[in-house]
């Protein structure tokens, strides 16, 4: 038995549907089983006050984007060179960005 163009297409979509809902299905459970790590990491952060995500360890103005001002590239030094490559690729905050 050999199936038309359009039987071959409602089946493979047919097939695909199926494997949509599967991972959909897979992806709920996934999410309830790592819920009890979630809740732990959120309860560490809070016990030991942990800040923002550290990005880059090279300069003090790119660890942690929220706390940079204005003078902080010049703490190194009013001459020092630019930080390579945080500094290129991390640009200032946007609230520095204003005249």
């Amino acid at each position: 038995m050999r199936l038309s163009l359009s039987s071959s297409y409602l089946v493979l979509t047919g097939a695909l549907l199926l494997l949509l809902v599967a991972a959909a299905l897979h992806a709920s459970f996934a999410a309830r089983a790592l819920l009890p790590g979630v809740s732990l990491m959120n309860w560490q952060v809070r016990t030991l006050e942990l800040t923002d995500l550290t990005l880059f360890s090279e300069a003090s103005y790119t660890r942690n984007l929220a706390l940079a001002d204005r003078f902080t590239p010049f703490q190194d030094s009013p001459m020092a060179l630019e930080h390579f490559p945080s500094g290129s690729v991390a640009g200032p905050p946007a609230q520095l960005r204003r005249p």
